[in-house]
């Protein structure tokens, strides 16, 4: 099959979708641009399913690749033949490739090796044709005091290990014994110290290799990796044994001798590489899901809604040190920064209030973010008490600071505030990221934002790809301004990298707002090309031409004043609200003849009045919104049954932690997540769900709270 044939089979996707996929992005086509403005080539095919194409393509490539120089090395050994390169051709994985060319590979010198330089290659093939004559007989020709082979013993030990090897390198045996391993073995573990603390579980565990959780894995690595654990994969010798022997033990005198030989290459050669391939599948397996499972948090943490025009007073909690504290604007300019200490041991919480009080009165704040770290429910309670005593509209939200440090610290953060304490910056992370999550998030490196399982235990690049993909998915999906856009968020912009975005950022200082998108044709390393791509996700509001402040990408503004004027509209009524009732103009149109006098696929065409209607649209707003709190609770004021509403902070394999307003965050177990099965909590709740839960159980010494959703009506 050639590649196309392939993509098409496993996406399920038609032939001319595989094609012409394959060609925008061999032509240096970005995912996002090609999902949004290049529907009619693909099908509509979605950005999440056009990255995993993407990674598939790649794949295959390599695997075509490496096949050919397979081909070519054992081709230059005089060993190819048309069966071999037949199942070179044949194989579908790279492990296939790998069993294929094992015996032909350059490796380190074998026991196997040995026994061949001392001539008794013969004498092993002779064996293994198992003919009427005992192995005795047969070594008595093959010895020879100077090339090392003393005796019979020798003979036949040298005459065994090529035996076992062969057997080994036997591809058909390899794989069928990774087949059967994989689908009755089992994972054992043991504790290899007294106290095995976290991993007591794992301290005398097994569980059959089909069947181990993917989060079971990568705890036993960790437990591994740490010393904790011997970890092994277990199977019943006497099947393997049939596997093994099936295809060279016959009968004769040589049988024992040739099973001998099979029973050392399983427990010598085959098993140990097999087990070692069972562990490094299970842990790819293991490792996609966590990425799986920590892109779609971050997704949803990124797509959170905005709290829009919002003067938000920021609070890094801490004791020592004190609260840091800054008021940013609607628009995220800082207004204030400073300090106050509302919490032990300093605890000057009067003067504290009168300062949050009179800054809440001067910037007319509407709500507060807090820090989860240290010391954040004692200053929710001191933020909840300023809230009653004020007697004003406000609210607040404790906001996840995982990787306010990091941003803090980086250079990033000095460029924009080189003036401000470390600690202050944090503030005002802290506050824009209730303000505009997707704004502020995109400054620190997706793995710090701490939304996964196991982060630090998966394959970095392969993470750091995926966590990439998805920002650069959420910021092509909301779109930016260009005018106010941080060089962090336009590096993430379709056909933009991190100098471009410099380079924007320069120009937009030294020349003023943008006025146009075409302007960006000025901008320093912004080619056709890269303007292509990333032109249909910068807005401009205010500027010369309405349709820049739209999602409506340039390539398509003569067709799409051509639809305006058709409809009695111009460019103009984008403005001032009276482009909405375009949808009920074309709702009748035959969008076929349309499309076809515009120059326009039906789906471009479907997509631009979508875009008229609602101009400039952010799609998070359809969204829920943030659960804002007044008020706040302790660990010891929850009691059993008690029906709350919390915000999903992170989903993970076996369940979903719901920040209820008690500072520590509550476990909803999958199995408490509704009545029906399912295989995976994402299946029903995302990151930053606001849902009902009912408190199960609350452990105070250990500071564990289960929560169900069971018998709790949600919308």
């Amino acid at each position: 099959m050639t590649v196309i044939e392939k993509l098409t089979e496993e996406f399920k996707i038609k032939p001319w979708q595989a094609e012409n996929t394959v060609k925008l992005l061999d032509e240096g086509n970005t995912v996002p641009f090609i999902a949004r403005y290049r529907k009619e080539a693909t099908g509509s095919l979605d950005d999440q399913l056009l990255r995993e194409l993407f990674d598939r393509l790649n794949y295959l490539r390599n695997m075509d690749e490496t096949r050919e120089k397979i081909k070519a090395a054992i081709d230059e050994a005089g060993a190819l033949s048309e069966e071999l390169s037949l199942a070179i051709d044949n194989a579908k994985t790279l492990s296939e490739l790998e069993d294929i060319y094992r015996p032909y590979k350059k490796h380190k010198k074998t026991r196997a090796d040995v026994a061949k330089e001392k001539g008794l290659l013969p004498l092993a093939e002779l064996i293994l044709r198992q003919e009427n004559v005992s192995p005795d007989i047969l070594a008595k020709d093959y010895i020879d005091g100077e090339k090392g082979v003393e005796n019979i013993e020798d003979a036949l030990s040298g005459a065994s290990d090529i035996i076992a090897e062969i057997i080994s390198n036997d591809p058909d045996i390899r794989k069928r014994m990774r087949i059967v391993c994989s689908a009755h073995g089992v994972i054992k573990t043991k504790a290899d110290k007294e106290n095995a603390g976290v991993y007591e579980m794992y301290a005398d565990y097994s569980e059959p290799v089909s069947k181990i959780a993917n989060h079971r894995v990568l705890a036993i690595n960790r437990g591994e990796k740490e010393n904790v654990l011997k970890v092994s994969v277990e199977f019943d010798d006497e099947k393997a044994m049939f596997i093994v022997c099936r295809d060279y033990v016959k009968k004769g005198p040589c049988a024992d001798f040739v099973k001998g030989a099979a029973r050392d290459s399983y427990n010598r050669l085959i098993f140990p590489s097999i087990e070692r391939e069972i562990r490094a599948t299970l842990t790819e397996k293991a490792s996609e899901d966590a990425i799986k499972v920590f892109s779609e948090n971050l997704k949803q943490l990124l797509m959170q809604p905005p709290v829009k025009d919002s003067v938000t007073l920021g609070l890094d909690p801490g004791y020592r040190t004190g609260c840091k504290v800054a008021v940013v604007d609607g628009t995220g300019k800082v207004l204030y920064v400073g300090v106050i200490y509302p919490v032990p041991p300093v605890a000057k919480v009067e003067e504290a209030k009168r300062t949050v009080k009179d800054l809440i009165n001067k910037f007319s704040v509407t709500t507060i973010a807090i820090g989860n770290g240290t010391a954040s429910h004692e200053t929710e309670v001191f933020a909840a008490e300023v809230i009653k005593e004020i007697n004003l509209p406000l609210s607040y939200m404790v906001v996840s600071e995982a990787g306010a440090s990091v941003y803090s610290a980086s250079k990033l953060a000095a460029k924009e505030f080189p003036d401000f304490d470390v600690s202050l910056r944090s503030a005002v992370s802290i506050a824009r990221r209730l303000q505009d999550p997707l704004s502020e998030l995109v400054k620190i490196d997706p793995k710090a934002i701490g939304v996964g399982q196991y982060q630090h235990d998966l394959p970095a690049n392969r993470l750091n790809d995926a966590l990439e993909g998805v920002v650069e998915s959420c910021v092509n999906r909301v779109g930016v301004d260009l005018n106010t856009a941080s060089v962090s968020l336009l590096s993430y912009v379709a056909g933009l990298n991190k100098t471009t975005a410099e380079n924007i950022v320069s120009y937009r200082e030294e020349n003023g707002r943008f006025r146009s998108r075409n302007e960006l044709k000025k901008v320093s390393k912004i080619g056709p090309k890269a303007f292509l791509q990333c032109a249909g996700f910068l807005r401009i509001t205010g500027g010369d031409c309405p349709l820049d402040s739209t999602g409506v990408h340039p390539e398509s503004y003569k067709a799409t004043n051509s639809l305006l004027a058709l409809f009695g509209f111009s460019e103009n009524d984008i403005e001032n609200g009276k482009i909405k009732s375009i949808v009920e103009k074309t709702k009748d149109a035959d969008t076929a003849s349309l499309s076809q006098k515009l120059g326009l696929g039906e789906i471009t065409l479907r997509d631009i009045i979508s875009e008229l209607a609602k101009p400039g649209r952010d799609p998070r707003d359809e969204l829920p919104k943030p659960l804002l709190r007044s008020d706040v609770m302790s660990l010891n004021d929850l009691k059993s049954g008690m029906e709350l509403k919390g915000t999903v902070r992170n989903v993970v394999d076996f369940g979903a932690f719901v920040d209820i307003g008690v500072h520590e965050d509550g476990l909803v177990h999958i199995s408490q997540i509704c009545d029906r099965f399912i295989k995976h909590p994402s299946e029903v709740l995302k990151v930053g769900d606001v849902i009902k839960v009912k408190v199960l159980d609350v452990d105070s010494a250990k500071k564990r709270i289960s929560l169900t959703m069971k018998g709790v009506k949600n919308d």
